[in-house]
């Protein structure tokens, strides 16, 4: 079951959801963003949703690439 709500937004944050996400579609995507706060998933469930973004592994793999050296040159 669905329930319908209303909030308010300043005007260029919503500008930018209109423009990003796209008329019709702001409120999938604000219960994407809430849904893993409000609800108790499993860790497993969770992991696997993330895995399946492909821009944010690759932002992933890029952060951990770039930081892997980085403490290797360190003295202790």
């Amino acid at each position: 079951m669905q329930k319908k709500l209303t909030i308010t937004l300043d005007a260029q944050v919503y500008d930018g959801l209109q423009k990003v996400i796209g008329r019709g579609h702001i409120g999938q995507f604000i219960e994407n963003l809430v849904r893993p706060h409000v609800i108790g998933e499993s860790l497993d469930a969770a992991y696997h949703a993330m895995s399946q973004d492909e821009s944010r592994e690759a932002e992933a793999l890029e952060w951990a690439e770039n930081t892997l050296g980085e403490g290797a040159n360190e003295t202790r």
